[in-house]
């Protein structure tokens, strides 16, 4: 069935004047005439009864009304809905997080996208580097957070920030009263990394910085996250080292202070994604993580809401 026709006699339906329905459509009255006469062809029963007074619907024509409304309802919804998926406007959003990044930056930029694109599905994937390269490639996941990730010829990897690196430790140990911490200070401290399960990672960056320095680590413990090995430094079994990020993370006697060094310390966050993933819901997001302005994590509110990570 024609939209055109069905749209041509709703108006004429609302009118019951050829004229004025005509005018309505920006037509001329015998096209509009035409249009109606083919639908009541194709339908095999008359719409109006032409009468001295004017138009009036038949029973056929007031059935059809109705329905006709509907259809023509959803034939604007889905026109609507399929431009919005179009311009990255509705649809869904897999995305992979890891360890420290969800405590900070992450949450304000998913909430900053989501403000602007209320309608895509956020779901969020708790999973290691390896993890989200295999979920990208099988294509269970639209673009992943992580850091050290190699660039490969399928995946495309882009600097969203640099973080500074911070030292978490007890309020009682005597460094706290320090406003930062320099390499070779924390070299003589017990010191917990994280993660043990990653190799290149994070603890790797953090052993080269001292490396680099020629100074030795003195590693009292290697855990799986971030959570672990500040509850540790909370229970006073060390000083550790992390991403400014981490320092959202609030337990009790836990303080952090910059740590020092020259360069000035850092870690990547990255993002990666399908090099030849075109989608309109990831050209939107890039958008939003290219335009992303970090906010400090020592000086931002500390509580930021977020559904929890799916499996």
């Amino acid at each position: 069935m024609d939209l055109r026709r069905l749209k041509s006699f709703v108006v004429l339906a609302e009118e019951l004047n050829f004229n004025r329905a005509a005018a309505r459509l920006h037509i001329s009255q015998p096209p509009l005439t035409r249009q109606i006469q083919l639908l009541e062809s194709e339908l095999g029963a008359p719409l109006f009864d032409r009468q001295p007074k004017g138009l009036v619907l038949t029973a056929a024509g007031g059935i059809l009304l109705d329905d006709a409304r509907r259809i023509l309802g959803m034939a604007d919804a889905a026109k609507d809905r399929a431009a919005r998926a179009g311009r990255g406007e509705m649809g869904r959003l897999d995305v992979g997080i890891f360890g420290s990044a969800i405590f900070h930056h992450i949450p304000r930029l998913l909430l900053q996208f989501r403000s602007l694109y209320p309608q895509v599905q956020i779901s969020l994937h708790e999973q290691t580097k390896a993890e989200q390269i295999r979920a990208l490639r099988e294509r269970r996941l639209t673009i992943g957070f992580n850091r050290h990730v190699r660039v490969e010829s399928d995946l495309v990897v882009e600097t969203v920030y640099l973080e500074p690196l911070l030292v978490a430790l007890h309020c009682a140990h005597p460094l706290a009263q320090q406003s930062s911490i320099n390499l070779r200070e924390l070299s003589q401290q017990p010191l917990i990394l994280y993660p043990n399960n990653t190799r290149e990672g994070f603890a790797d960056q953090v052993l080269s910085m001292f490396y680099r320095e020629g100074l030795q680590a003195q590693v009292e413990l290697e855990v799986k996250d971030v959570v672990t090995a500040v509850a540790l430094v909370s229970s006073g079994f060390g000083l550790c080292v992390t991403p400014e990020a981490a320092s959202s993370l609030q337990l009790p006697g836990v303080v952090y202070r910059p740590l020092t060094a020259d360069p000035a310390p850092t870690v990547d966050l990255v993002c990666l994604y399908r090099r030849d993933d075109a989608s309109p819901v990831l050209t939107a997001f890039l958008e939003t993580v290219r335009t992303f302005q970090p906010q400090s994590a020592i000086e931002a509110p500390k509580a930021i809401g977020l559904a929890s990570p799916q499996p």
